[in-house]
Parts: C-alpha cells; sequence; structure tokens
C-alpha cells in the first residue's frame, strides 16, 4: 500500500488527532513526506485539519473517489491491489486492455468518474454520469479455458447482489435485489447495474478476461426515457453511501467468489446462491434467440452459468451469447 493510503487509513481509524510525529514514527518517514502527502489528499478533496501540537484530524469527507480512498478501505489478498483511476476515460474496458498490453497485474482495478464511450451488451450505450455512479473494470489472468470465461460475468453479478444486500440491507425478492439473467442487477424490477465481460484467448488458453461494470448508485434523477426499466440504488433506498465502500466490498466478495469458482472451474460451488437472486425463476419468459423467438419457464442455471428454460415438457439449456432474455410482460 501507498504511503498516501496507509496515512488516509490511519487518519480514517483515528479517535481524534493524529500527530506529524506519529505519522512519521508509524512509516518511518520524514515530516516532509507526511506534510506533502496531507496536502496531496487536501487537493483530492479530503477535509483534513491541522492543528499546533495537535496534529492532523480527517473530518466527514465527500464522496471522493480515487486510488487511495479506494486501496484504504480493501480487505483483499490479491484482487484491486493494483488500482488506475481516471477522471474520465472514453471507457474503462479499453483502458484495462491497454493497460494488460503494459503488464498489469492479475486482478487489477480500473475505475472513472465518467465514459464517454461506455457501452453494454451488444453494442448498446451506457449513460455514464459524473460523480453520483461507479464505472469499473475488474483486469483478470486466469488459467481456464476460453469455454469457462462467460461463466465470470454471473460469478461477478453475484459478487455485486451481495454487495447491495450486506450494504443497503436489501433483501431478495420482488422488492429487493435481483439478478437478471446474465448480467444485469435489477431493484425493483429496475435495472441498477450492468455487466460486461470481453475477453482475449486462443483455442485452449486465456489471455486476459476483462468485467467491466456499471452501477446506478448516488444519481438522484434518471434520464425520462429509462425511467421506466432503470432506477439508482438512492432512489429505492433513500441512502447515499461512498462509493469506495461499494467497490471495496464488491471486490472483496468477488476474490471469494472468484476462489470458489476457480477451484472447480464452474458455478457448483455458487449456484445456490445465485439462484436465490434470479429474478426469472419459475416464470413464464422469452427468450429472443436469433434462430427464432419462443416462450418458456425459467428453471434456474445449471453448472457451467447456462439458463434452464422448460419448453413443452423439454429442458433447453440457453447460453448467454448473443440470446436474451425477457419477462413476457417487459423488461425482468
Amino acid at each position: 500500500m501507498e504511503l498516501k493510503s496507509e496515512i488516509l487509513n490511519m487518519l480514517k481509524n483515528a479517535q481524534g488527532y493524529v500527530s506529524g510525529q506519529q505519522l512519521c514514527d508509524k512509516f518511518n518517514v520524514s515530516r516532509t513526506a507526511i506534510w506533502k502527502n496531507i496536502n496531496s489528499l487536501k487537493d483530492e478533496g479530503y477535509e483534513i485539519e491541522a492543528v499546533r501540537n495537535k496534529g492532523y484530524y480527517l473530518k466527514e469527507t465527500a464522496d471522493v473517489l480515487n486510488e487511495s480512498e479506494i486501496t484504504s478501505c480493501l480487505n483483499t489478498k490479491w484482487n484491486a491491489r493494483e488500482i488506475y483511476y481516471y477522471k474520465e476515460t472514453d471507457s474503462t474496458n479499453v483502458r484495462a486492455k491497454e493497460l494488460f498490453r503494459k503488464g498489469a497485474s492479475h486482478g487489477t482495478l480500473v475505475g472513472t468518474e465518467g465514459q464517454t464511450q461506455g457501452r453494454g451488451r451488444m453494442g448498446r450505450v451506457w449513460e455514464s454520469p459524473k460523480g453520483e455512479a461507479i464505472y469499473m473494470t475488474t483486469l483478470l489472468k486466469p488459467q481456464i479455458h476460453p469455454t469457462e470465461a462467460s461463466m465470470l460475468t454471473l460469478v461477478m453479478a453475484l459478487s455485486i447482489a451481495r454487495t447491495f444486500q450486506e450494504m443497503y440491507g436489501i433483501e431478495t425478492g420482488q422488492n429487493g435485489v435481483q439478478i437478471k439473467w446474465p448480467n444485469d442487477i435489477v431493484l425493483k424490477k429496475k435495472k441498477i447495474t450492468g455487466i460486461l465481460t470481453e475477453m482475449s484467448a486462443d483455442m485452449d488458453e486465456v489471455h486476459y478476461v476483462i468485467i467491466g461494470t456499471g452501477i446506478n448508485m448516488n444519481m438522484t434523477t434518471i434520464p425520462e426515457e429509462l425511467q421506466q426499466k432503470a432506477t439508482s440504488l438512492f432512489l429505492e433506498t433513500g441512502k447515499k453511501l461512498k462509493r469506495s465502500q461499494v467497490i471495496s466490498k464488491a471486490m472483496d466478495n468477488f476474490e471469494q467468489d472468484y476462489e470458489k469458482f476457480m477451484e472447480s472451474h464452474d458455478l457448483r460451488f455458487l449456484k445456490e446462491d445465485y439462484q436465490k437472486f434470479l429474478v426469472n425463476k419459475d416464470a413464464q419468459v422469452r427468450v429472443l434467440d436469433p434462430k427464432g423467438e419462443y416462450t418458456g419457464i425459467a428453471r434456474g442455471i445449471n453448472d457451467k452459468g447456462e439458463l434452464l428454460i422448460e419448453k413443452d415438457g423439454e429442458i433447453i439449456t440457453v447460453y448467454a451469447g448473443e440470446v436474451s432474455v425477457r419477462g413476457i410482460y417487459g423488461y425482468v
């Protein structure tokens, strides 16, 4: 952890003022180094009070989001231990691909305040307002077969859904957090999170998997044309949490879920938890397959993350790919 993050973490956990000498002794650096890092934190938006003979005190801060803030909240072993944060970028998935080429490590996290070219599944545009939402991408270098990579979308969806449940106190069920297979998370049947997974691979070797996640978190308004199918966590719960805390908890959860996935290279250890969130389980759905649209009953997922559709007494397995699933009367 870099010095600035260490100082921030110490100020956060202090019950009052922390003297400059305490910081020097703790990190074995000069007062000048402490002063420079304190000023850097102030420049990033932290309100730090400095009082002679007392030291430094971190006041309640705004929703600051940067590498130091996220790092100071993390409890992971390897995930998100390398972080790149941009005030604005075209797409965090694009940045992650560049960072892979430059040698970024497994578990690297890329984040931004705003995207100019955010994308969703099947090339759809992802709205990216600044300062209120989460736009992040996780770069992975998994030793898996390319056919297993699509399951990581479901792993991330489960991790994010669990994060919302834990941090917002929201239950599953019709008015709670649910997953719309394979890559959307909904709250009260409206979308709050989209996940876009991309891969580079040869016939039998994965070079990288990048998982981009966009979360409608603290938005106070939703564009009129999206209000029927999208919402934000704030609008539905009335809670405005710090984005760094939600990101850190999500990364903690993903590390745990990813390790369970890697034990078996499938979803056998995660399937039961995933299906508790599945919005259309045992409900009639429309499957929008390029080969022909049909309806059936969604019966959950199998160990490979494929959706099981009961149609005319038979079970059809649906692979995410280019197939979409909708509720009979709308988005879910």
